[in-house]
């Protein structure tokens, strides 16, 4: 076996599976990371758009990536790894948003997942690891698959929410978490603002 022969099987035996391969998503793979938080905002506006929900857009200089109704929204995406992984990069506490969505593209399906900003500083959305050593500005947001829900799933988990329709944050991640669905939650979720306005 001449040297490039060798060299090339070593490769083989040290290289993870291509899960990307034959994927219809894989260009998102090939693009910067900047694109890649673009398309993904860009993506969540028109999803929700699709489906009934305008949104105001945040800008370069905006500290809000998606405003819905008086919701802000800090968005994240991230594609799946070979380890089975995401990992939500810049995650930022010292930003003004309510909400932190992070949206999981894999080879063949969409999935998410949102947490209270709140649940994201007190780490029970997972482990916040320092972007560079030395700084405690900017954050990454490591998540499993089986963590996200998928995009557009079943209704199923609607029965979680309180008497009188009013949730705590805590009961809205779960009901998030069932549900998969971002429409549902973003309905249930503005009726929640609303009746907390009206009953407080």
């Amino acid at each position: 076996m001449n040297p490039v022969d060798l060299l090339v099987s070593i490769i083989r035996e040290h290289s993870p599976e291509d899960i990307w391969r034959d994927s219809p998503l894989i260009r998102y793979r090939m693009l910067g990371n900047t694109n890649r938080g673009e398309i993904g905002e860009e993506f969540i506006r028109r999803y929700l758009l699709q489906n009934g929900i305008e949104t105001e857009n945040g800008d370069r200089t905006s500290e809000t990536d998606i405003r819905i109704g008086t919701l802000q929204f800090e968005v994240k995406t991230a594609s799946l790894g070979a380890n089975g992984t995401f990992q939500f990069n810049h995650v930022r506490l010292d930003r003004e948003y309510d909400y932190l969505l992070c949206l999981g593209i894999c080879p063949h399906n969409i999935v998410f997942n949102v947490w209270r900003k709140g649940m994201v500083a007190e780490h029970k959305a997972g482990r916040l690891v320092r972007m560079a050593e030395g700084q405690g500005v900017t954050f990454k947001l490591t998540k499993r698959l089986d963590e996200m829900a998928p995009l557009g799933g079943s209704r199923q988990g609607s029965k979680k929410f309180c008497r009188r329709g009013i949730m705590s944050d805590y009961t809205i991640v779960n009901v998030v978490r069932d549900i998969g669905n971002l429409r549902i939650w973003l309905i249930y979720t503005l009726r929640w603002v609303l009746l907390r306005f009206l009953f407080r």
